[in-house]
């Protein structure tokens, strides 16, 4: 049977002439790893959908809180990051073992440009701690079985889904994703989630999604209060429960975006 964690990655998966979401995320947060078409469409986006850079940067601090409480208060030492995208500032093993140098994290993608640069990345990381599986994240079941023996899957993990079911166009796709994922974890698990909304002030970003849509890569869905929420069902909300990431556990007045974030708890 052939390793996820080893199958080595082609240089024709990588499309240059193409925008994809991990990089044009990459520009939106100010980083350079990116090709001309994907800075071309993400300033397109931004040009219809201003507040996008917002959403992104509220979600990648959305990550930090979530890990912080995770490994620190809910006492969690053991992490499943799928669709990580290219690695920035404040990822999650750095932030995990700032309160715990014992976490082990496990990060998954499905691009090549991912995987070159977590591979660089995690070279100095203690041997076995971090690893990254080149997985896509509609393949829970290989998802499980790659994050082994990195994870100890008899014990809590906490699995972080941060912009990533909204590439499932599907929603019963993206619900047997996590249903499969938690299933296999045990008791004081946790689940971690942002999901882009046309509610809480995104009804803008609809013409930009269907821009997307037609110019990049892979497609995107936007889902309303009831549908994720519905992700997190038989779990037990950590509070303040469904809010907006740039919200959730943050300073006082912090301005909100259209993209929601929650924690849950397996009982």
């Amino acid at each position: 049977m052939t390793d996820p964690r080893t199958t080595p990655v082609t240089d024709d998966r990588v499309r240059s002439d193409v925008a994809h979401n991990a990089r044009v995320w990459n520009h939106w947060l100010g980083g350079t790893d990116n090709y001309p078409v994907d800075r071309a469409v993400g300033d397109r986006v931004t040009a219809m959908y201003p507040s996008i850079g917002e959403v992104a940067r509220a979600d990648r601090a959305f990550l930090g809180r979530a890990v912080r409480y995770l490994a620190g208060e809910a006492g969690i030492r053991q992490f499943l990051d799928i669709g990580t995208g290219l690695p920035t500032a404040g990822n999650t093993h750095e932030v995990a073992r700032r309160t715990s140098p014992d976490c082990r994290v496990v990060y998954v993608d499905n691009d090549p440009a991912v995987l070159a640069h977590a591979r660089a990345l995690l070279a100095g990381s203690p041997q076995g701690a971090t690893v990254y599986v080149d997985a896509d994240a509609r393949d829970p079941e290989r998802i499980l079985r790659a994050a082994q023996p990195t994870l100890d899957l008899e014990r809590p993990v906490a699995v972080l889904l941060l912009g990533i079911l909204n590439f499932v166009l599907d929603t019963d796709e993206a619900r047997r994703i996590v249903r499969t994922l938690m299933d296999a974890l045990p008791s004081g698990s946790h689940l971690v989630l942002t999901h882009p909304t046309l509610e809480l002030g995104g009804e803008g970003n609809e013409a930009a999604m269907r821009f997307w849509n037609e110019h990049a890569t892979p497609p995107i869905t936007a889902r309303g209060r009831a549908e994720f929420a519905g992700f997190l069902a038989g779990l037990d909300l950590v509070e303040p429960g469904v809010v907006s990431c740039a919200q959730w556990r943050a300073e006082p007045g912090a301005a909100r975006v259209a993209q929601f974030g929650a924690v849950a708890r397996k009982p």
